[in-house]
């Protein structure tokens, strides 16, 4: 192996890793601002620290969630296809693995000028989901012909232009959301986010908040957000695990009693959710702050995109409402998929949950309770019907059995091999085009804030 592969796979992994980005605009900014050594030091090593919590808390989540969706695969008998964006990309790697990671440096490289030279101000930080889009970029590009410096350069470009418009899409929500933070969607589940948050408006009221529901004083218990999730999640749990039976349960729970398995599962579950919101806690309290350096001094106005977990803390009940409504949406959507004689696309727990608790964060922003419960079950119905549409385009390389989970990934693949289907490559080249123009416009159009929709309504 070379030396110059050697480097370039050492960025490949650095840019992998959304903790590191983090550190690195972090480290950027203090260094801009001119803090002492000390607070550079700190500022930078806890948004990486927040981060790695962060991911170890989603890490235990996806761990617990796997023995449950086994078991309601099981207990209910269900077979098909489970969206898991992991898994694709594990399998993608073996065919596409230079053209990934040279559209992921390009994508990076890209967004950044974008931020710099438009009015998209959004750096997209979350490294492993830029990771993933570069991954489908390469499969659907190279499907339709591209190779080489060709395919690495539109694919580059298209993702660091999404990387900058999707956030900006719903920039707007996203302020409610946050009552003005300066952050921004940085995940690629945004058009369900933003969907949810659309129909919300129409649900509900946002002063009926999910975290200004009244519960009575024996009840107060629920509102601390760990023992309110450890309890919803054990009746999860219970109820897969007798559908499934004992004997197969054992299978999963080792020595451990099988009933006994699903309820400590249940409670690791809990557990991981409160050690995101502790690190979502640590990345706030000193991202947001460094980021103003590069706001101030490289890349004027600039405004951090981060993972979409990071939002967690800001609704918490929420979390629980959009999961659940999105679960169901996900089984609904399932089932009409399986009428009209469709591939089923089983309900993905993992998706479900990140991609439905902050469906129902967006919902509860615009519409309150109604509003996080009815958006986020359209963002399941999104993130069933997506995944099955994008299939025959993945399937043309070899995907058949596997799918990426969250909206932004099948909208553009659909859309791309759509593109391509009715026209060839000048179809990809018409959607470079429009993307282009999309980018350059705003520049000449007088707007009430310094970045697109960074404006609340």
């Amino acid at each position: 192996m070379s030396t110059f592969t050697i480097i370039l796979e050492f960025f490949r992994d650095v840019l992998k890793q959304p903790a590191l980005l983090m550190g690195i605009m972090a480290l950027i900014g203090l260094v801009a601002l001119k803090r002492p050594t000390f607070k550079v030091m700190t500022g930078t090593l806890k948004p990486i620290l927040g981060y790695l919590m962060l991911g170890a808390g989603a890490d235990f989540i996806v761990a617990n969630l796997t023995p449950l969706g086994k078991m309601i695969e099981e207990g209910f008998h269900i077979t098909g296809v489970v969206p898991n964006n992991e898994a694709i990309v594990s399998v993608a790697q073996k065919v596409l693995g230079i053209e990934t990671m040279s559209i992921l440096v390009a994508g990076l490289v890209i967004n950044l000028l974008i931020a710099r030279f438009t009015k998209y101000k959004y750096v997209f930080l979350t490294g492993h989901h830029s990771f993933f889009m570069a991954c489908l970029l390469s499969a659907v590009l190279g499907a339709s012909g591209m190779k080489g410096a060709e395919l690495i350069f539109i694919g580059g470009f298209i993702l660091g232009a999404w990387s900058a418009i999707s956030p900006a899409i719903g920039q707007k929500y996203t302020l409610k959301v946050t009552d003005g933070d300066e952050i921004a969607m940085g995940h690629f589940g945004s058009l369900g986010y933003y969907l949810s948050a659309w129909v919300g408006k129409f649900a509900g009221k946002p002063e009926e908040s999910t975290e200004k529901m009244e519960v009575p004083e024996q009840w107060g218990f629920l509102r601390d957000t760990t023992i309110s999730t450890a309890l919803t999640m054990m009746i999860f749990y219970l109820i897969a695990a007798f559908a499934a039976g004992a004997s197969y349960v054992n299978t999963l729970s080792g020595e451990m009693s099988p009933f006994l398995f699903a309820i400590m599962s249940a409670l690791k579950f809990a557990v991981g959710v409160t050690i995101v919101y502790a690190g979502v806690r640590m990345i706030l309290g000193d991202l947001i702050p460094a980021f103003q350096g590069i706001a101030t001094k490289i890349i004027p106005n600039a405004i951090p995109a981060v993972d979409c977990a990071v939002f967690f803390t800001y609704a918490p009940t929420a979390v629980v409402i959009g999961f659940i409504s999105s679960f169901i949406g996900g089984i609904i959507g399932m089932l009409l998929l399986g009428t009209a004689g469709g591939v089923l696309i089983i309900p993905g727990l993992v998706p479900h949950f990140f991609c439905g608790a902050t469906a129902g964060i967006y919902g509860n922003a615009t519409g309150g309770r109604k509003g996080a419960a009815l958006g986020a079950f359209v963002n399941g119905l999104a993130i069933t019907f997506l995944p099955a549409f994008l299939l025959p385009v993945l399937g043309q390389l070899g995907f058949q059995n596997t799918t990426f989970g969250d909206a932004d990934f099948g909208f553009l693949g659909i859309l791309l091999g759509k593109a391509y289907d009715a026209v060839g490559p000048a179809g990809i080249y018409i959607l470079v085009a429009i993307l282009v123009i999309v980018l350059v416009i705003p520049n000449h159009i007088k707007t009430k804030a310094h970045a697109i929709n960074n404006v609340q309504g």
